[in-house]
């Protein structure tokens, strides 16, 4: 059995860093689309608090014994320029920040969907340039779940010792 060639572990550790490149900026993106929920859901508890006292983050858990003397929010609209807005405008803002993210993670997603796939396509040729035999039929008495199962432990382990 060959070895697979350099060129070919190359490819494949670059394919590796891609997926968990994407991987990273997925988990960045789902936080900061939590973090968006979160602070819609915190600018509706400021709904008729006006003139009551309430704690303002000052940063890393620290906050302040404030009165809110007003429902108009200071809002960084980019380039450290704040213009004033409603609870109801903001959370519009924010909303679409949120629907933004999310069309940046279906394209994530994609793009992780077609690295995989040419990752898994590169793994069956350094496979078959390595002379190992193709493993996709199903052991005789072996129901689909239980081959499929079988079948990523065994590409799997493959992975491993190309990579």
């Amino acid at each position: 059995m060959e070895e697979p060639s350099q060129e070919m572990m190359f490819k494949l550790q670059m394919f590796d860093q891609q997926i968990k490149q994407l991987q990273q900026q997925l988990e960045a993106v789902a936080q900061g689309m939590a973090e968006m929920t979160t602070l819609s859901v915190g600018l509706d508890e400021l709904v008729g608090k006006k003139g009551k006292e309430i704690f303002a983050p000052i940063g890393r858990g620290i906050f302040a014994k404030a009165k809110l003397e007003s429902e108009e929010l200071n809002v960084d609209v980019g380039a450290g320029n704040f213009v004033q807005k409603s609870i109801p405008e903001t959370k519009k803002i924010i909303e679409s920040q949120i629907k933004k993210l999310e069309d940046v993670k279906k394209e994530l997603e994609g793009n992780l969907e077609k690295v995989g796939e040419e990752f898994n396509k590169m793994i069956m040729e350094a496979q078959a340039e390595a002379g190992a035999p193709n493993q996709v039929g199903l052991k005789e008495g072996v129901s689909s779940t239980e081959g499929k199962e079988e079948k990523e432990e065994k590409k799997g382990k493959k992975i491993d010792e190309l990579v």
